[in-house]
């Protein structure tokens, strides 16, 4: 490979000096105060918010997943993620005015909010540390690691370790001095920057000789790898050929891991970073429209580019081993970029890899700070000080995600598989203490201790492995959690009317507290809300799928989509106006 020339170590600069710059442009207004720094200030209109959480779920590691999907199973092989669109827009139309309303400053914040006792002040702590700090630093592990691997192929002449710890430390450095408010905005440049890199990737790919010469893509690879959807026999496997998505992990993905599995920028109900820029946002609607548009983007919009290098990757180096199939990607990306574009990719990479490292930084110091420190060690300090020991604790925490990065990670295997197990079930309870009175802090403690029981219990006397321990994994925690909620004293009352006060959250389920708040307007509707989540469903895999269809030039099934997502979404928004939703500012 021919090394980097002027022209592409200009991009590379520039692009890094680009988020420096941001970074100290913003970095007085983030100093004012935590609400500045964490949720800048409850400012962010619903497009620099939702554009945050599709930068920061567009990570290094991302386009070589979905590849290694694509070249290893077809693009229905994506179905292992795409599953996750059902609890995406149950947060949308569920959860997204909720987080906004309940006016707190992170979402284990809620857990004092919604529950009382010494319960309540162990889990909001525990979580503090064990998501903030240990879970954070192995999600920053992962994308190192991703992004050292593309150095190493892409620009060798670079030593990959010391490159990664000055990106961790620049990253560190704008992310800390900035807070949300530098982290949105380069998180808003970011994204257009991945995105055209990514798009200008594919169509070179497809324009290359090897593909040209084969006929095009539909011509060089069998047919089954253009199937949307698995086919499946009695027996479980695909009749294609080749196993697009076994059906028991069809079945345990699309029917029980949406709602039932914790998993980074997938919880149920919306949490972590998602939750966080929820809360950032104007008002209920730039919340729900942040979380709409980060749906349809996440789903629709970047997934296409990756999947076409997929599939070219597999005429272009058909030989690589399955275990290399994700390496494909980048494998791509030397044969095909020209001087100077190679640089923009690579920028485009470091934009990926940025925003979700700034983005996990700022979120897991969030927790550091407000639900430990400053409700736990530091109380009644000025906001000054919790500013301070934020830029710090954003620097201790990238120093410990660069430990776990090069002394921790390599040694873990099928980490994603371990984390969703270990949190199947959690779910249920993320979801339904919004909407039942009842559960309280020991049915979430419960449903966090269970999954682990669980887990260890097949892994020592069973065979049973994943994706079939989910369905008894998810079984055991929801049993044991709903027994410690009947066997534990419910939430304190006053505890419970403050809750209903500030979300006004209604339903069946709150009658025992809500009888009590006559004056209290709750929300009502909720058979419409279920039916608005179906029609954000379909509207989702239309626009999807239709367009796959025009990308591969069926352009009647691509309209017939097109037609169903147009007519789906403007059922939607004709449902939201019919609430008042629009006369908010």
């Amino acid at each position: 490979m021919e090394q980097l020339n002027l022209l592409d170590y200009s991009f590379i600069v520039g692009y890094l000096l680009l988020t420096l710059v941001i970074g100290l442009w913003f970095s007085r207004r983030a100093s004012e105060n935590v609400g500045e720094f964490f949720l800048s200030g409850r400012k962010l209109p619903w497009w620099i918010a939702g554009t945050g959480m599709v930068a920061t779920t567009f990570a290094a590691d991302t386009p070589l997943a979905v590849a290694g999907f694509v070249a290893k199973n077809g693009i229905a092989g994506n179905w292992v993620w795409w599953t996750f669109v059902s609890g995406g827009m149950l947060t949308v139309f569920f959860f997204a005015r909720l987080w906004r309303r309940a006016e707190i400053l992170t979402d284990l914040e809620f857990i004092e909010l919604r529950y009382s006792g010494a319960a309540a002040r162990f889990l909001r702590g525990f979580k503090a540390i064990y998501f903030g700090l240990f879970i954070n630093a192995v999600i920053i592990g992962w994308v190192n690691l991703a992004m050292y691997k593309i150095i190493r192929i892409m620009v060798p002449e670079l030593d990959p370790v010391l490159t990664i710890i000055a990106l961790v430390l620049l990253t560190t450095f704008y992310s800390g001095l900035s807070g949300l408010w530098g982290v949105s905005i380069t998180d808003a440049v970011q994204f257009v920057i991945a995105m055209t890199g990514c798009i200008i990737l594919a169509v070179l790919a497809v324009q290359s000789p090897a593909v040209v010469s084969a006929g095009g893509l539909t011509k060089a690879l069998p047919a089954w790898m253009f199937d949307f959807f698995p086919t499946f026999t009695s027996s479980g496997k695909s009749i294609t050929g080749a196993v697009a998505l076994p059906f028991i992990s069809f079945a345990a993905m699309a029917f029980v891991q949406w709602w039932s599995s914790w998993y980074p920028g997938s919880e149920p109900g919306g949490g972590g970073y998602i939750a966080q820029r929820m809360m950032s946002a104007k008002n209920e609607k730039h919340s729900l429209l942040a979380t709409l548009w980060f749906t349809v983007a996440h789903y629709c919009l970047r997934p296409w580019p990756w999947i076409i290098v997929g599939l070219v990757s597999l005429v272009m180096f058909p030989d690589l081993p399955m275990n290399q199939k994700e390496d494909g990607f980048v494998y791509v990306m030397k044969a095909v970029l020209p001087p100077g574009l190679k640089g923009l990719l690579i920028a485009a990479f470091l934009a990926a890899y940025m925003s979700t490292l700034s983005t996990h930084l700022n979120w897991g110091t969030s927790y550091l700070i407000n639900d430990f420190y400053r409700r736990f060690l530091k109380i009644g300090a000025s906001e000054k000080h919790y500013v301070t020991v934020s830029k710090i604790t954003t620097f201790l925490t990238a120093a410990f995600a660069l430990y776990i990065t090069f002394f921790v990670l390599d040694t873990i295997t099928g980490a994603w598989e371990f984390i969703i197990q270990c949190g199947a079930g959690t779910g249920f309870v993320l979801i339904l203490r919004w909407f039942w009175w009842r559960l309280n802090a020991w049915s979430e403690i419960t449903s966090m201790v269970a999954p682990f029981i669980a887990f260890t219990w097949l892994q020592l006397f069973t065979s049973i492995t994943f994706p079939f321990s989910i369905f008894i994994i998810v079984a055991f925690t929801i049993t044991a959690t709903l027994i410690v909620t009947f066997l534990t004293p419910p939430t304190e009352t006053a505890q419970l009317e403050t809750f209903y006060r500030t979300t006004r959250v209604g339903g069946r389920l709150w009658k025992k507290i809500s009888k009590n708040l006559p004056d209290v307007e709750s929300d009502t509707g909720f058979v419409m809300l279920f039916v608005d989540w179906a029609l954000g469903i379909i509207m989702i895999y239309a626009i999807l799928f239709g367009t796959g269809k025009f990308i591969f030039g069926d352009t009647f099934q691509g309209s017939l989509y097109f037609g169903a997502g147009v007519i789906a979404g403007s059922l939607i928004f004709a449902d939201l106006n019919r609430r008042g939703w629009n006369n908010l500012n």
